[in-house]
C-alpha cells in the first residue's frame, strides 16, 4: 500500500512560511507517497531535525566543522574575463565557488548536516544514492570522520562514466552497490537505496542527497544547502554594494538551485534562474528538463514535477552530466516554477560543453558539467540580448569538473 501522510515542522514558518505548510508541502508539491514501513523511518528523522534545528549546541558543532573540514564560507570569485566575453558594457559576474569545498561540491553541506542527525539518532550505518558521484563522496567522507558504515548505491552507467569518483568512495571505505536495473542511473539507484533502508531503518539513515523525495527531506536539504546563498548573499552585498540582477544555478534534483535561490526569493528584483539539463535538445526526447517538460506527479516519494508518458510511466532521461541525468525535482522548486519565481531554461550538451570550455580559457576553472550548463545558458542569454548593461550576475558552481575529465579527453579527442 502507498499513500501520502502529512508532517509537522516547527520551521514551517517566518521568511518561508507562505510557501511551507504543516504538512510537508510546498503549496501543491511534497508531501510523503511511500510504503508504510516508512513511516516510522520519516517521522524519526522528522523529529530529529527539528530538534536538532532548534538546538544551539547542533548547529556550533555544524558550523564548527564546515568551517574547518569543509572550508566554508567559499569563496565568491569575481570573473572579470567571463564577463567581457558576454560583450555587454559594464557586466560584472560573481561565482559562488562551491567546487572548492571539501570534497570538490556542496554536496558536502547536506551530507555532514545529515551525518551528525544520523549519529544523534544512534544510527550506525548510512546509505545513500549517487549519480554523478559527488554526494557518494561527500557521504562516504562524513561516514569516515563520523566513523559510520557507507553503503552508496549507483546506477550501472553511472560507475562507468564516473570511474574516478567510485575509487574516491572506496578509498574512503564505502561500499559501493552498482545498479544494473531500471534506467542504470540515479532513479534506479535511489529505488535500491529505498529498499534497503526499508530493511534496516533501526540501524541506518537514508542520507539523501537533494532537495526532493518525501517529507522531511525537501525542508531538511534545504536548510543545509541555503547557506550557499546566505553566504553569497552577504558576500555580494560586501563586493558590489547591492544585490544581483540575475542568480543562475543548474538544476537537477535542485539541492544546489535551492540553496543558492532561497537567499533571495523575498527579492522581486532579483531574476532567479535554474538551468536544466536540455541533453540532445527538448525536441528528440533525451534530455533531463523536467521543469521545462515535466508534468506534476508522483515519483521518489513526492509529489512533483516529473517526466512521464501519458500512462504516468517515468520517462528515461539523458544528460552529458550524469548529477543532471534525473526525471524529477523537489518540490520547492516545483511551487517556485508554479507561482512565477523562478524562471527555467534548457541549455544541451553542446552548450554545456560551450559553457565549460569557455570557463576553462577566461578564469581558469575546471569546472563540473552540471555547472558548466548554468555557464553555458549565461553566454546564451548574452548572445540573445537579454543581458542589460551594468547587470550584475552571481552563478553557482556546484562542483570541480575532476570527475568529467574522461569525458572532457573524450571530447578533445572529437576535436
Amino acid at each position: 500500500m502507498r499513500m501520502v501522510i502529512g508532517y509537522t515542522s516547527a520551521q514551517a514558518a517566518g521568511q518561508d512560511g507562505e510557501r511551507h505548510d504543516d504538512r510537508g508541502r510546498f503549496g501543491a508539491f511534497g508531501g510523503r507517497y511511500v510504503p508504510e514501513g516508512l513511516m516510522a523511518a520519516l517521522t524519526e528523522v522528522e523529529s530529529a531535525h527539528r530538534r536538532a534545528w532548534a538546538d544551539p549546541a547542533f548547529h556550533r558543532e555544524l558550523d564548527e566543522l564546515l568551517r574547518d573540514r569543509v572550508g566554508r564560507p567559499t569563496l565568491l570569485h569575481s570573473a572579470p574575463r567571463l564577463a567581457r566575453t558576454l560583450g555587454v558594457a559594464g557586466v560584472r559576474v560573481y561565482l559562488k565557488r562551491e567546487d572548492m569545498a571539501h570534497t570538490g561540491a556542496h554536496k558536502i553541506n547536506n551530507a555532514l548536516g545529515q551525518g551528525l542527525l544520523a549519529a544523534r539518532m544512534g544510527k550506525t550505518r548510512l546509505i545513500a544514492e549517487t549519480g554523478a558521484g559527488q554526494h557518494g563522496v561527500a557521504v562516504a567522507t562524513v561516514a569516515s570522520m563520523l566513523g559510520l558504515d557507507a553503503v552508496i548505491y549507483m546506477g550501472a552507467d553511472d560507475m562507468a562514466r564516473q570511474q574516478s569518483n567510485v575509487v574516491r568512495m572506496r578509498l574512503l571505505g564505502a561500499e559501493v552497490r552498482p545498479v544494473g536495473s531500471g534506467d542504470r542511473r540515479l532513479k534506479a539507484a535511489v529505488t535500491e537505496a529505498v529498499r534497503d533502508w526499508v530493511a534496516h531503518t533501526e540501524s541506518t539513515h537514508f542520507l539523501f542527497g537533494t532537495a526532493a523525495g518525501p517529507a522531511p527531506y525537501p525542508r531538511m536539504v534545504r536548510d543545509h544547502q541555503s547557506r550557499i546563498g546566505d553566504e553569497a548573499r552577504s558576500q555580494l552585498l560586501a563586493a558590489a554594494g547591492r544585490l544581483p540582477d540575475h542568480v543562475i544555478a543548474c538544476v537537477g534534483g535542485g539541492s544546489n538551485a535551492v540553496g543558492m535561490f532561497h537567499a533571495f526569493t523575498g527579492d522581486p528584483d532579483v531574476r532567479l534562474i535554474g538551468v536544466e539539463a536540455g541533453g540532445r535538445g527538448l525536441d528528440t526526447g533525451q534530455h533531463a528538463a523536467t521543469l521545462s517538460a515535466g508534468s506534476p506527479g508522483e515519483m521518489d516519494g513526492s509529489f512533483s514535477y516529473v517526466l512521464q508518458d501519458r500512462d504516468g510511466q517515468i520517462a528515461r532521461t539523458h544528460s552529458i552530466a550524469a548529477g543532471l541525468d534525473y526525471p524529477g525535482v523537489g518540490p520547492e522548486l516545483s511551487h517556485l516554477k508554479d507561482i512565477g519565481r523562478i524562471e527555467h531554461a534548457v541549455a544541451t550538451d553542446a552548450v554545456a560543453v560551450h559553457g565549460l570550455h569557455t570557463l576553462c580559457r577566461t578564469e581558469g576553472i575546471i569546472t563540473a558539467l552540471e555547472s558548466a550548463h548554468a555557464v553555458g545558458h549565461l553566454l546564451e542569454l548574452a548572445e540573445r540580448g537579454a543581458v542589460a548593461e551594468d547587470a550584475l550576475i552571481l552563478l553557482c558552481l556546484s562542483g570541480r569538473g575532476d570527475k568529467d575529465l574522461a569525458i572532457a579527453a573524450g571530447l578533445l579527442d572529437a576535436g
